[in-house]
């Protein structure tokens, strides 16, 4: 594409780079210069303008920007009408939206005319929310370039960018006890805890309170015909073989992981019991403030599969957002 100032009579069938003033009112950036639009321009004592002429290689940038977004398209995303070489990306329904953010950077790394800009991964979103935009920089890209970013966003074996809506699953909320646990705080983590994943839509029953015991916990969890068991422990897990771990194995279960690199969430517990789901949850989430556990709770919800690794990933970024309710805040000196 050639840019640049150009005598006006010369201008016929050329792109205008920049708004620009006439008596009549004002043409508008990326507009077709036609006679009519000379005729004003050079009533106004315009002489020579600014603009862009496409190659014949060229695709004008609302068409480029369409291919691209259409390569990108998804059954849970819904495209926008392009417009000004940009085409938005929306999600249809809640839930998780994922990205691979090496296609990405390769699709931004074609060339810096095309761009491709997306929400973080796993961030959670609802109906109508926008996810991703492509946007075409200048007024015209060649067609070998738009290949080569197709290819980019396409060479991963699963969709570049998506949406996974949340499934409506059935949950269940047991707590240990012991003589320190309130009875208040224990009957505001149900109420919070139900309201967590009411908003994830699913459905969540009090299972009640059992002794903060490996084999009485185990009993109560082997009893729950659920798809997702979350567990509150009356006091914080400390290691790998404490109640709420042991209880999962004790249960015929398998322990994924035990602690994660999120804070606040780091005592969180993942296992699981056949096909039900059993966390763990942190103290930390019998507060509404989000933290490590909503992070895994939302991945469960989404239908997508929670390993180790996938929490040793969330370290980056792991919050290290202050709670109210933390005994010993993390900024005095010795705080675990």
């Amino acid at each position: 594409m050639r840019f640049g100032r150009c005598p006006l009579p010369d201008a016929l069938g050329a792109i205008l780079a920049h708004g620009t003033r006439t008596l009549q009112g004002r043409i508008a950036k990326g507009t077709l210069l036609d006679a009519d639009a000379l005729a004003a321009l050079r009533a106004a004592g315009h002489r020579e303008i600014i603009v862009a002429r496409p190659d014949a290689q060229d695709v004008i940038e609302d068409a480029a920007a369409l291919q691209i977004a259409t390569a990108l398209s998804h059954p849970s995303l819904r495209l926008q009408e392009v417009g000004t070489g940009r085409v938005n990306l929306h999600a249809v329904q809640a839930g998780l939206f994922c990205c691979d953010p090496a296609p990405v950077t390769a699709l931004n790394s074609v060339d810096e005319a095309i761009t491709l800009a997306t929400l973080p991964p796993y961030t959670r979103i609802q109906a109508g929310d926008m996810v991703a935009t492509v946007k075409i920089i200048p007024f015209a890209v060649p067609q070998v370039m738009i290949d080569q970013a197709i290819v980019a966003a396409t060479s991963a074996s699963a969709p570049l960018v998506q949406v996974h809506p949340f499934q409506s699953l059935r949950c269940a909320i047991v707590q240990t006890d012991l003589p320190t646990l309130k009875p208040s705080v224990a009957e505001k983590t149900v109420a919070r805890t139900q309201a967590r994943i009411a908003a994830l839509g699913g459905t969540c029953h009090d299972a009640g309170r059992v002794a903060h015991d490996a084999n009485a916990l185990a009993a109560a969890l082997s009893a729950l015909e659920v798809d997702l068991i979350v567990v509150f422990g009356a006091s914080a897990m400390c290691d790998g073989a404490d109640v709420i771990p042991a209880a999962i194995r004790a249960a015929g279960g398998q322990v994924a992981r035990v602690g994660m690199p999120v804070d606040p969430g780091n005592l969180l517990v993942l296992g699981q019991i056949g096909a039900r789901h059993v966390v763990g949850a942190p103290g930390c989430a019998r507060s509404p403030k989000e933290n490590g556990f909503d992070w895994v709770l939302a991945r469960l919800f989404a239908g997508l599969t929670v390993r180790n690794a996938d929490i040793a990933a969330m370290g980056v970024g792991g919050l290290l957002t202050e709670i109210p309710s933390r005994p010993r805040p993390r900024g005095v000196q010795g705080s675990g």
